[in-house]
């Protein structure tokens, strides 16, 4: 397959998705958006219980 070929393939499979918006509908930005907060004070919380020494 030639790189012109699979350059017109993804432009394609791009323009497909485009109609959707990219958004999922079960996908809430809140609850990623707290998921992610959450995750990251929970790492940090990891590191600060390692690092006892300083």
């Amino acid at each position: 397959m030639s790189l012109h070929a699979t350059a017109a393939n993804l432009v394609t499979l791009a323009n497909e998705g485009a109609e959707h918006g990219g958004n999922h509908e079960s996908l809430s930005p809140y609850v990623t958006g707290g998921g992610a907060l959450l995750a990251l004070l929970l790492l940090l919380w990891i590191t600060t219980r390692f690092n006892r020494d300083r």
